[in-house]
């Protein structure tokens, strides 16, 4: 059974931090990152291969807004050390896929 839902998760921020994007993890060529820190506030990644770029939606930063990702890092965020570990990881391993 290749088409069940792998993993399923639900917004746990408040109205007032935006619509959550819908990430759909089956398009092709993407890497998919997902996060929640210690306070149940939530990261999502997608690097998209076909344009080699990151992004990032935070809840806390109004999920709303995506942030480009460069070299492992959003510049105009002011992330947690676990988030910002997170997200240099997720990077590294999308980085690593591409192709040589």
């Amino acid at each position: 059974m290749t088409d069940q839902p792998l993993f399923t998760v639900s917004n746990h921020h408040v109205e007032s931090c935006g619509k959550p994007p819908h990430i759909d993890g089956d398009v092709p060529k993407r890497y998919h990152g997902y996060y929640e820190n210690e306070y149940g506030e939530q990261a999502i990644f997608v690097y998209d291969y076909e344009v080699n770029e990151g992004t990032l939606w935070m809840g806390d930063a109004g999920w709303e807004k995506p942030y480009k990702v460069v070299n492992g890092t959003v510049p105009e965020l002011v992330m947690g050390r676990e988030e910002m570990f997170w997200l240099m990881n997720c990077w590294q391993t999308a980085v690593k896929r591409l192709p040589k």
